[in-house]
């Protein structure tokens, strides 16, 4: 007998729907399926809910529905289902294909150089798990050089750096939408004016920049919360003021490696909890001390390389554990040109690439990308060219060891 006020084709179950593909996104996916020949007419409105295995995660719809919440690198199934507006819901689908979530892959982007031609706002970018030409991305709000750089999932932070004419030390704090290009927005100020490449480093939340140039060698640490806008507050203080040094970090701590100091080249590394707040706490020791050095990392270990040495221009690179203190180890060789020195860097979870740079001894200007495997040791291997040659340039990633 059917149920008072629903008929009997409204009672009825729809059929199970058949199920299409699959297709993996960042912590989502895309369930396409076909709709059942039952229900018919008088049926009422259908709603399709895929869901997935594990988690149980759904997501309603027209084909391809999609399912979000899921987490980048576990494997999921999907399958879907047919319910009326009379709140009778149809059989399953059989399972889809097997898809595992993932982050897209990692972008570089370097900004804030000096051409042979003068200084530019340009910044170029590239994917860091392939190799190739770099891309124009846009342009920086402020003309500059030797800034520093760091970046969350979404947003790049260029901070600081000399403008012309003149080489007036900046507090302006640019940002830029990383999976996008197009030119960069104000974001605030730094605590005080500086170049000199001062280290920056972050975690997934806030934007660290460590010493600087500032009419003097500055020890001053300050820090923003990426995902706003505004001015940054004050951190705490290196145990050593420097400039020109490297910048690392893993989820939980931010490095500053080697530097220019006291009148010369600086082996001290610095370490500091992001998360909190308060002066820095020494780390151990570089092998060779340097400054115009930069560095990068992933979540584990962190790679500083080439820079002036009180010896002369070094093109070696040297790394340490993040998780622990202790003195660097070598790792390789920049294998570029003798003398080659102010190389940017930027890195995901498996490569470090560094670009541009200058040489000491001819005075060339280079367009040069390099990259290493940071689970490694050796040397770096050719990644493709700048679209112009640069020095003082910096670089940032949404796939750096801090996030």
């Amino acid at each position: 007998m059917p149920i008072i006020g629903i008929t009997a084709a409204q009672g009825l179950a729809p059929g199970a729907p058949t199920i299409g593909t699959a297709t993996a996104g960042d912590t989502l996916a895309t369930v396409a399926y076909t709709a059942p020949t039952w229900p018919g007419k008088g049926s009422g409105t259908v709603t399709y809910t895929a869901t997935s295995s594990p988690g149980g995660f759904t997501g309603t719809g027209a084909s391809p529905i999609t399912v979000s919440g899921l987490s980048n690198g576990t494997a999921y199934t999907f399958t879907v289902k047919a319910t009326t507006s009379y709140g009778v819901t149809g059989p399953s689908s059989a399972a889809s294909n097997s898809i595992t979530p993932a982050a897209p892959a990692a972008r570089g982007v370097f900004g804030a150089g000096n051409t042979t031609s003068g200084l530019n706002n340009d910044m170029e970018y590239v994917t860091i798990t392939t190799t190739g030409n770099a891309t124009f991305f846009g342009d920086l709000s402020v003309t500059r050089g030797d800034a520093g750089a760091c970046a969350s999932y979404t947003r790049g932070l260029f901070m600081g750096g000399y403008t012309m004419p003149s080489y007036v030390d900046s507090n302006v704090i640019d940002y830029i939408t990383i999976a996008s290009t197009g030119n960069a927005t104000d974001f605030g100020d730094l605590t005080q004016s500086v170049s000199g490449a001062p280290a920056c480093f972050n975690n997934s939340t806030r934007g660290v920049r460590s010493g600087g140039y500032a009419g003097f060698e500055t020890n001053t640490i300050d820090y923003v919360t990426i995902a706003t806008t505004g001015n940054a507050t004050d951190f705490g203080d290196l145990t050593v003021a420097k400039y020109i040094a490297a910048g690392a970090s893993s989820t939980t701590r931010g490095l500053t490696m080697s530097g220019y100091s006291g009148g010369g080249a600086d082996n001290t590394i610095d370490y500091v909890t992001i998360a909190t707040t308060g002066n820095a706490i020494d780390f151990g020791d570089a092998i060779t001390a340097r400054y115009y050095t930069k560095g990068a990392s992933n979540n584990t270990r962190a790679v500083y390389g080439s820079g002036q040495a009180a010896s002369g221009f070094t093109q070696n690179m040297e790394y340490v554990t993040i998780a622990t203190t202790g003195n660097a180890t070598l790792f390789g060789n920049y294998q570029l040109a003798a003398g080659t020195y102010n190389v940017a860097a930027c890195s995901d979870s498996t490569r470090i690439v560094w670009a541009a740079g200058s040489n000491g001894i001819s005075g060339v200007t280079y367009n040069d990308i390099r990259y290493i495997t940071i689970a490694t040791t050796g040397d770096a291997t050719d990644f493709g060219d700048l679209t112009r040659a640069y020095n003082s340039i910096s670089g940032l990633s949404n796939g750096n060891g801090g996030l």
